[in-house]
């Protein structure tokens, strides 16, 4: 098992704490965001991590080295050095993709947003096994839509299908936690025209995934934190863990 973890970010809505330092460093509970899921990864047993940076990229490689403090092997892609900023989420692990091929043929791997906060949540095997099992080519973990979000992004249907806006307006919507399982075809087939090092976002790329019915959906089922203001921040570090 390998995963991509993305921490290239600006962070703006969390402006002034980001001018001087990256988003994934902020420190919830003592810990860096992106520590919190290295570690559960590690637990996992997922010991090859690709990391891709942007915004002060070089105090990320500082912090995580090369990962083994957390127990795993972090391998970085530097859209900041090659590109000069961020390539969006789509564009970000497109260029990843031949690190996380490096070594062998991959089969699924984890896709987590590094500034987010699920403490609890845990990247049991089983989740791979049953996907891996599936036609998928992505399974999506979803939380209750946030004050932040009210509208949400997805469905999911009683097939255990992710649906769009259109399918029925009236159907309840969830919020994708920025926790998921890809397939590498995900990538080679639906991202095949995406340039490496081209600028872009993934929800076109899930949308024709859905369009497929090939996205799964469930609820992540722990708390979770999009750490996306200042206040945020504050309250997570106030509550209890």
């Amino acid at each position: 098992m390998k995963a991509i973890l993305l921490a290239a970010g600006r962070g703006e809505r969390l402006r002034p704490l980001t001018d001087h330092t990256p988003k994934p460093l902020l420190r919830v509970h003592g810990k860096a965001l992106i520590e919190w899921h290295l570690e559960a990864l590690a637990r996992a047993g997922v010991r090859d991590v690709v990391v891709n940076t942007a915004w002060r990229e070089e105090q990320i490689v500082a912090r995580l080295g090369d990962g083994a403090r957390c127990g795993v092997r972090i391998a970085y892609s530097l859209e900041g050095r090659d590109h000069g900023g961020a390539l969006e989420t789509a564009g970000g692990l497109k260029k990843a993709l031949p690190l996380l091929t490096e070594g062998g043929e991959l089969g699924a791997f984890w896709y987590v947003a590094a500034d987010v906060y699920a403490p609890h949540f845990e990247f049991d095997r089983r989740h791979v096994a049953q996907f891996e099992r599936s036609p998928l080519l992505g399974q999506l973990w979803m939380v209750p839509n946030p004050p932040q979000h009210p509208l949400g992004d997805f469905g999911i249907d009683a097939a255990g299908l992710a649906v769009p806006d259109s399918a029925d307006p009236q159907a309840p919507r969830f919020t994708w936690s920025g926790v998921a399982l890809f397939r590498p075809e995900f990538v080679t087939t639906l991202m095949a025209e995406l340039a490496p090092g081209a600028k872009a976002k993934l929800r076109p790329y899930l949308d024709a995934a859905i369009a497929q019915r090939r996205l799964g959906a469930q609820m992540l089922g722990v708390a979770w934190a999009d750490v996306g203001t200042p206040q945020r921040l504050e309250e997570l570090n106030r509550a209890a863990t």
